[in-house]
């Protein structure tokens, strides 16, 4: 499991961008996933006093699994949204956007495709944590939907959790 949300969390609206696609990760993939996440989330370093999760994740094998969608601004990758399915509910790990393109409704628009992920496989619930220091985020997702359902220490990180029934 991953914080939520590298630099997403300011976003605008989520109108479509037409000069954005997203579709599942490929092997090749990889490497520039990496670098994206590590450039969304440095900026909480400092606050966290750590590295968040996702900085250190192996998204060769979360590709592998299928687990991650890009959005590309034409060559370029601009966002990366990471799920896992569970019982009854799609995880939102990780969601990043890079720094360019912050403020943008991107980051909203990757969690509108985990959701039609989330309905695609006849689940009906959206999960998803960010750390507790990540203030911003934590104005985001209740605008958004999300309820927050606990509050608890998870792997040396203070996080908060959050769902959204589908209706």
């Amino acid at each position: 499991m991953h914080e939520v949300m590298g630099g997403a969390g300011a976003g605008a609206g989520a109108g479509a961008d037409p000069g954005v696609g997203i579709g599942p990760a490929v092997p090749a993939d990889a490497g520039e996933v990496l670098a994206l996440v590590r450039r969304a989330y440095a900026p909480y370093v400092e606050r966290i006093g750590r590295e968040p999760a996702p900085m250190g994740a192996d998204y060769s094998e979360l590709i592998a699994r299928g687990s991650v969608t890009v959005a590309r601004r034409g060559a370029a990758l601009v966002g990366v949204l990471v799920s896992e399915p569970g019982e009854n509910f799609l995880l939102v790990e990780n969601i990043a956007v890079a720094p360019e393109e912050q403020g943008t409704g991107l980051g909203a628009r990757l969690l509108e495709r985990a959701e039609r992920e989330a309905r695609e496989l006849g689940l009906g619930e959206l999960r998803l944590y960010t750390n507790a220091k990540m203030t911003e985020n934590l104005s985001y997702y209740p605008r958004r939907g999300f309820v927050e359902v606990e509050r608890r220490e998870e792997d040396g990180f203070d996080r908060v959790f959050y769902a959204r029934a589908l209706g």
